[in-house]
């Protein structure tokens, strides 16, 4: 599996650019990852604030995350213009019949691939080795650019999880 992510940012957006991740209930299958590149595409050809063009970028990375971004050095986002993007993600989890607003799935990265963990079983799969404190986490908590670039995909004892680990060991 390729991590390096990064790649796929554009790098003329600022770094405190707003991010926003929706992660997916399951991996998109091909075709539906173009249908979505897709709808991507003509959503941030036309996002608009206050009827200003955004300078925004939208993506489906690991063909489970749209990742959303708008850098406000060039356009602030209103709430209605976040709320136009909220729109699309809920069309995609319609379409495509997944979920993509479940705080309480974890993703990591297991085997070389994506795998999700329930939040109430996190214990479990730390306890039975399936994770450990070095496995990588999808921190989606992220919230500009440069977090995004630096701590998107961190290992678990970098991230908020690390004080269920301690719960856990103690």
């Amino acid at each position: 599996m390729e991590l390096n992510y990064q790649s796929f940012i554009p790098a003329d957006f600022h770094d405190s650019s707003r991010v926003w991740v929706y992660q997916s209930s399951r991996l998109f299958l091909i075709s539906e990852a173009f249908e979505i590149e897709s709808m991507l595409k003509e959503f941030t050809g036309n996002w608009l604030s206050h009827g200003t063009p955004v300078k925004g970028y939208a993506n489906l990375l690991f063909g489970q995350f749209l990742v959303f971004m708008a850098d406000e050095t060039a356009t602030g986002v209103s709430g209605c213009s976040t709320d136009s993007s909220v729109r699309v993600v809920k069309m995609i989890e319609e379409r495509f019949k997944v979920s993509m607003f479940d705080r309480q799935q974890l993703a990591f990265v297991v085997k070389d691939k994506v795998q999700l963990i329930p939040l109430a079983q996190f214990s479990y799969a730390l306890e039975n080795n399936f994770i450990n404190a070095e496995t990588l986490y999808f921190n989606n908590l992220v919230a500009t650019k440069q977090e995004l670039m630096e701590k998107w995909l961190i290992p678990v004892k970098q991230s908020w999880l690390k004080a269920r680990m301690k719960t856990i060991a103690g």
